[in-house]
């Protein structure tokens, strides 16, 4: 059933739909990491703290619960599946691990449906952003990377984390002084993950030829990653909660400098840090490593960059 969707999309966009694609390959790059990451990254520097806290909290949480179900369930990529399937463009460039569930859907029900469901924000708005998950998720099917129960599931999940991330903030906020259990519960799982993923057995299926279809380890970076946000964001928000204590009331140009300084220096980290820490440290280690520290500048070293720099001035 869902391949028999997938071609007749296919079929769609090779006999006229090719100028959806084009559309909709704008949209999914709504919904990739480094994408949603920044747009994080920038409302909690600069717009509002609480509301960057809660993206970015949501965020940890959804790529954690995305990287535990792609190495559990295995699903192959549909092109795996069927060689019909050729998904459009190079769009198979940004489809990486394990198919279930969609992790573009779950991270534009992070930061997009996240802030649909905010009533403070006009009706309009959070209609359009509504509307934008639904386009990000509806583009990973049309381009041919994911399968609809890919995306279907991806949405529920991003959707029910980030409320449950809403409960947890309101909880915390009557009890902040329980954060550090917070902390110490989401730290622990992430590494009791990090084990499943490292030592679990994957599938090993083999084509015609005798070629593995696909590696389970290399599949599995997706999750790794996600460990190395989660465990990140969560050591970085206790520091600044203790250490740092920045605030986003300021005036616009303080704003618009923050924004500039904090960009640019975030993409140093991602272009030249990353890189040279991959490849310094191999495997799974290198890539919990490297996204640590691009999460763990985001959510402490900047702040705390901003306080030291912006109260001597």
């Amino acid at each position: 059933m869902d391949i028999s969707i997938l071609l007749a999309l296919q079929d769609f966009r090779n006999s006229g739909g090719a100028f959806l694609a084009d559309f909709l390959s704008k949209m999914t790059y709504l919904g990739e990491l480094n994408t949603v990451l920044i747009i994080m990254a920038i409302i909690y520097w600069c717009v509002s703290k609480d509301f960057g806290t809660y993206f970015l909290m949501g965020w940890s949480g959804n790529r954690l619960v995305n990287g535990v179900l792609k190495v559990t369930v295995c699903s192959y990529r549909p092109w795996i599946r069927d060689a019909r399937i050729v998904p459009y463009g190079n769009s198979i460039t940004t489809a990486t691990g394990y198919s279930f569930p969609s992790g573009h859907t779950m991270n534009a029900a992070t930061v997009y449906g996240g802030s649909a469901v905010n009533r403070n924000l006009p009706k309009a708005l959070r209609v359009v952003l509504g509307i934008l998950v639904a386009l990000i998720a509806f583009s990973r099917i049309y381009l041919g990377v994911h399968t609809p129960q890919d995306i279907l599931v991806g949405a529920l999940c991003g959707t029910l984390v980030m409320f449950l991330t809403i409960k947890l903030m309101q909880w915390v906020s009557v009890h902040p002084e329980k954060d550090i259990l917070v902390v110490c519960i989401g730290v622990g799982i992430a590494v009791i993950v990090a084990f499943y993923a490292a030592f679990k057995p994957y599938p090993m299926d083999y084509d015609a030829e005798g070629k593995l279809l696909v590696d389970g380890a290399k599949m599995a970076n997706d999750t790794f990653k996600g460990i190395g946000w989660c465990i990140a964001f969560l050591t970085g928000w206790i520091l600044e909660r203790r250490f740092v204590r920045f605030s986003t009331d300021i005036p616009m140009v303080k704003r618009i400098t923050r924004l500039t300084t904090g960009v640019l220096s975030y993409y140093a980290v991602s272009l030249i840090l990353v890189p040279l820490i991959k490849g310094w440290i191999p495997g799974p280690a290198g890539t919990i490593t490297s996204c640590f520290l691009q999460m763990f500048y985001i959510s402490f070293i900047f702040p705390w960059c901003i306080n030291h720099f912006e109260g001597s001035t």
